[in-house]
């Protein structure tokens, strides 16, 4: 378990912090049936060192449930963006906990059923009244039972209860969209119930949570936090000897680097593993590596114990360039932001060198212990995501087809590029599949955003049912591929002859092709069939979104006090090497 500060020192810390002066603000509340105490001020220090404010609300004691119900209570008036329930399971079950067998296994079984609902009238009286997301933990199934050794042989055993219990919450909470399970029965699992839980403190203060594992519950927080911010990493840059391989590959050769099924190149095999089950869910995979380049290609393209290949990796520099000159490279190549990045390299002066040019990169301390880099990349909470989309699933075969692009670019003009690219675009209105994914890209799309107004999926859901907005993805497709959504604009429908574009934005990895002038010739074309006049859009800079900053002029809109306009008397620009169509 990896140190951290006692809770005295996070209180000391959080009295001198000031939420609002952060780059990036939340409204935390935290509810339970048991003390917590501690535990805001926790999550407030470790959000401020991620240039996070976070405002927080946690309840009276044993009051979740007059919080809940209550449509005037301080946590309504607080207005919280995440809410944290957590519940133990000894409060919920009551005398059941301890005598489960005083009742017959019906009567157990009615109990299954009643706190199954009491739990599903909880949530839903809360996501009725709020915009909130809630996470809401499962129970900590017990270890001890008075049956002992044949609790697992009764109907209705009391880990059975507790189990039931856990998978229809579960099942229920995968058909509400705002509400997340806290695997709480996990983290003590992971970090062990006698350390988590001390009899003394129990009694002293109801306390179930020892105070030295609170700031490891508030990193499990936090993972939640920064996916609701759209602030999760997207992208894990790796170096080669001694982190994806023991030894040097250029002194010890092909055949004498660790790398295999038994120690130490298993420690290797499992955190080559680990990433390629990230890669697989759509975590880009680079190479930063100072290396002769045709050593490193022969392990990576030959070695019969690589678990990564050419084909997982986006973007490779294997050179003896210096590292910092590389990232760039890097993050150029796939053309994403160095704070959607993280670095991974066994020696502490690449890493020292990369953390201070570019500090908005999470650069892991990794040690120099092999067997503990699975460990490190697993603990980490900065990959998490509220929903993962088909495209972020398919995003490792998107910059792999992005290659293709590239190579083809290099061998002929712009224009002729983009004719032979056969770019289709298909402009779908917001549906229940498509929807995760606007939200996502309202939440994490810097460079080409006019406004970086940030939705979650209940705003976008609302959106598509108000008749008087317009929401849209753009799905984008050509020769090599498909990009998937990554086009997205959000229309205001208040005036019948005037519509105001409230977000106009795109991926960065499709920038550059003419896929904005098509999706403005579209919102342009539909406004016009509708007898609009004018259409108005805002252009709000911020300190990444300077490539859009002269997209509304270029296209012919006209500065008019804070707005930019465009008349519908003018001509539309539609460019010609694409293919636009609406569904």
């Amino acid at each position: 378990m990896n140190s951290e500060q006692n809770l005295p020192n996070y209180i000391s810390q959080a009295r001198l912090l000031d939420p609002s002066k952060y780059g990036n603000k939340i409204r935390v509340a935290i509810l339970s049936n048991f003390t917590l105490n501690g535990l805001s001020e926790i999550i407030q220090v470790k959000c401020s060192e991620i240039n996070i404010g976070c405002f927080s609300y946690i309840s009276d004691y044993n009051q979740y449930n007059q919080n809940i119900l209550n449509d005037s209570s301080k946590l309504y008036a607080f207005s919280p963006d995440v809410t944290f329930l957590i519940l133990d399971i000894r409060s919920i079950l009551g005398d059941a906990f301890y005598f489960p067998y005083s009742l017959d296994s019906s009567q157990r079984n009615d109990l299954i059923t009643k706190i199954t609902n009491d739990l599903k009238n909880l949530i839903t009286s809360f996501t009725d009244k709020t915009k909130s997301k809630l996470i809401i933990s499962n129970f900590i199934i017990p270890t001890y039972s008075s049956y002992g050794i044949l609790d697992s042989k009764m109907e209705h055993g009391l880990k059975n209860i507790v189990n039931e219990i856990n998978n229809n919450l579960e099942n229920f909470i995968k058909t509400q969209y705002s509400v997340y399970l806290f695997d709480l029965n996990g983290f003590i699992t992971k970090h062990g119930e006698n350390n988590v839980f001390d009899y003394h403190k129990y009694f002293f203060g109801d306390i179930r949570i020892s105070f030295d594992y609170l700031p490891y519950l508030a990193n499990d927080f936090l993972s939640y936090i920064k996916a609701f911010l759209g602030l999760s990493k997207k992208c894990i840059v790796l170096d080669l000897d001694n982190t994806l391989w023991g030894g040097i590959v250029g002194e010890d050769g092909y055949d004498g680097i660790n790398l295999g099924p038994t120690p130490p190149g298993n420690a290797f095999v499992e955190f080559q593993k680990r990433l390629l089950a990230l890669q697989q869910r759509g975590i880009i995979l680079a190479i930063n590596s100072k290396n002769n380049p045709d050593d490193a290609m022969q392990v990576i393209r030959n070695h019969p114990y690589m678990i990564l290949r050419e084909n997982h990796f986006a973007s490779m520099r294997i050179n003896w360039t210096d590292k910092v000159t590389n990232m760039k490279d890097i993050a150029s190549e796939l053309n994403i932001g160095l704070d959607s990045m993280v670095f991974f390299d066994d020696d502490p002066m690449n890493r020292e060198l990369i953390h201070t040019h570019f500090p908005q990169i999470l650069t892991v301390d990794i040690g120099n212990d092999p067997a503990n880099y699975a460990q490190i990349l697993i603990n980490l909470n900065d990959f998490d995501l509220l929903q993962i989309t088909e495209d972020d699933a398919k995003r490792g075969s998107m910059y792999l087809e992005e290659k293709n692009r590239k190579i083809l670019m290099e061998s002929t003009n712009l224009d002729d590029f983009l004719k032979q690219l056969e770019i289709k675009v298909e402009i779908k209105k917001v549906d229940q599949f498509s929807l995760p994914r606007i939200s996502q890209l309202s939440l994490k799309t810097n460079q080409f955003n006019l406004t970086t107004k940030r939705y979650q999926e209940e705003d976008i859901r609302n959106f598509s049912q108000d008749k008087k907005m317009l929401v849209c993805g753009a799905q984008v497709k050509d020769k090599f591929g498909d990009n998937g959504i990554t086009g997205v604009y959000i229309i205001k429908k208040n005036d019948p002859e005037e519509w105001f574009i409230d977000t106009f934005l795109l991926s960065c990895r499709v920038i550059g092709r003419g896929i904005d002038d098509a999706m403005m010739a579209n919102i342009l074309k539909q406004a016009k069939q509708e007898g609009v006049k004018k259409v108005k859009a805002q252009f709000i800079p911020t300190q990444k979104n300077q490539p859009i900053s002269d997209f509304l002029p270029s296209y012919g809109f006209k500065l008019e006090g804070d707005y930019w306009v465009f008349s519908l008397e003018n001509e539309i620009k539609i460019p010609d090497h694409i293919e636009v169509t609406s569904a």
